[in-house]
């Protein structure tokens, strides 16, 4: 069965994004590497558990259908075994494409431990250099570089504890609309901190 060309697969995915309008707005993204990487530093989470995974992933979904009349998945899986903790749609429409992006940007943040928006900056976007950098050879189409995988870090853990996902929007939001419900969920986390009474 003939499989499409990575950069023809990506070419399409991208064209796909930019045709789609968006019923209101998230913040922009920082491109700057330096400043990508102070933002997923920040989002280190006290704990991780299934609890806290479909927490955040109905956060996310929620933001999602505030922002588009447009579908998108959010994925959520442990990042050495792939278990599964939340996997849902935010409006219907979802093609099965979205699950081979869903995996694809796994597969990055899962080798990297960085976001794929830090990596889609540091290549600057660029697929071949991509793939000549990290000699990926026929492996290359595994990986993606496009913003929506995020590494989920806990403190005095060593390493990538989760990965979340988004696909469906364009890469930029993908990434932001992450950022944002990690930071909310972290600022509720602080406020039920300080309510609770100390022993």
């Amino acid at each position: 069965m003939a499989s499409q060309n990575p950069q023809q697969h990506n070419q399409q995915h991208h064209q796909q994004q930019q045709q789609q309008q968006q019923s209101s707005s998230v913040r922009e993204a920082p491109r700057d590497l330096s400043e990508i990487a102070k933002q997923e530093e920040a989002l280190i989470l006290p704990r991780f558990t299934a609890d806290d995974a479909l927490e955040i992933g109905l956060a996310i979904r929620n933001r999602l259908r505030a922002l588009t009349h447009l579908s998108a998945v959010v994925n959520i899986t442990l990042a050495n075994s792939n278990n599964l903790l939340f996997h849902a749609v935010s409006r219907p429409g979802v093609q099965p494409d979205n699950d081979i992006w869903v995996a694809r940007k796994r597969k990055t943040v899962q080798r990297w431990g960085v976001s794929t928006w830090f990596m889609h900056n540091k290549m600057h976007g660029d697929e071949e250099a991509f793939k000549k950098k990290y000699m990926l050879g026929e492996s290359a189409g595994e990986y993606a570089i496009h913003g929506g995988g995020m590494p989920v870090r806990v403190r005095g853990v060593e390493g990538v504890v989760a990965v979340i996902v988004v696909s469906g929007l364009k890469q930029w939001e993908d990434h932001q609309v992450i950022v944002d419900a990690l930071e909310e969920y972290l600022s509720d986390e602080e406020k039920a901190e300080a309510r609770s009474p100390i022993d």
